[in-house]
């Protein structure tokens, strides 16, 4: 099974088009040790011919031209495309807009929460995904489903599990119990190699590792996960928001309740952070916040950057 992380970055990406923070005045300078990074999303393939999407950030025309498994290849008909499912972790615009650069009439297959799938169809502008062409495919809890596409099996299964988070910000509704936010509103998602039985995790957007998602990652092969901010309080401080992580629906990786300790005792093989805000110190490699992830054995996830299970 091939992975390729086609953005790390969180919504805005690094840099942000208008943030004059530390770290994007510095990735715009070209300084060592900082690299600019695309908006979240996966890609992964049991063949490497067919491919699933995990998330569809608005910078996915850039993505798929910067990785050449994702075009039509020499010999394909004069339309085709390699992508041939996507599924969505949530209804965040950084996660969904992206599915507007695969209209043109292009088959594929939609795997999302119910919630996320009545969104979809509430907004007008994703009718240009001709439904008799892109299915939207409801993805049951902790059920194996297997993904299809465009009339393909692509080998893999999707168990969606629910995590704890927060609704997408234009479908809040500021008069009600945490923003209205329902269960499945924020997803995880194992992805499993049908032919292998291996698989790994990825969990974008979590607000808390709580006991049931630490049991379920315990001794896990590969999880990529949530590395927004490196502390709670950190858009406040640096002026550049007027939220917390948790309001945000995002865990800090540092302190007592962050993702550091909490996957300290899981004894998961291979930890990456993706969906890295602009504001997060270890986006510096020389900084002492990306020197404590190392040591605590995780990796900072990067464009382009590849694994295979």
């Amino acid at each position: 099974m091939r992975i390729r992380v086609l953005g790390s970055g969180a919504g805005g990406g690094f840099p942000q088009w208008n943030c004059n923070c530390a770290n994007c005045r510095a990735v715009r300078a070209g300084a060592p040790g900082f690299l600019p990074r695309t908006q979240s999303s996966l890609a992964v393939s049991a063949n490497g011919d067919d491919w699933l999407l995990l998330n569809a950030s608005p910078d996915l025309r850039e993505q798929i031209a910067a990785a050449p498994e994702l075009s039509p290849r020499r010999d394909d008909p004069v339309r085709a495309s390699p992508i041939k499912a996507v599924a969505l972790t949530n209804g965040d615009v950084d996660h969904v807009a992206g599915l507007l650069n695969l209209r043109e009439a292009q088959p594929f297959s939609i795997y999302a929460a119910r919630r996320v799938i009545d969104a979809l169809a509430a907004n007008p502008i994703f009718s240009i995904l001709q439904p008799q062409l892109v299915p939207h495919i409801e993805l049951p809890m902790d059920a194996p489903t297997p993904v299809n596409g465009a009339g393909v099996d692509l080998g893999l299964k999707l168990r969606a599990f629910p995590v704890p988070g927060k609704i997408a910000l234009y479908l809040e509704d500021k008069n009600a119990p945490n923003f209205g936010t329902s269960v499945g509103d924020t997803l995880g998602l194992e992805i499993i190699e049908m032919a292998t039985g291996k698989s790994f995790f990825y969990v974008p957007g979590c607000a808390q590792v709580d006991a049931p998602l630490a049991a379920r990652l315990r001794n896990a092969a590969l999880v990529f996960f949530d590395g927004t901010l490196f502390e709670e309080e950190e858009m406040i401080k640096q002026g550049l928001m007027g939220k917390t992580g948790s309001r945000m629906g995002h865990v800090n990786m540092s302190g007592d309740d962050g993702s550091l300790a909490a996957f300290a005792p899981l004894g998961v093989k291979r930890k990456i952070y993706v969906h890295i805000n602009n504001s997060n110190p270890v986006l510096d490699e020389h900084s002492s916040a990306y020197a404590t992830v190392q040591a605590a054995g995780w990796e900072v996830g990067e464009d382009g950057m590849e694994v295979s299970l």
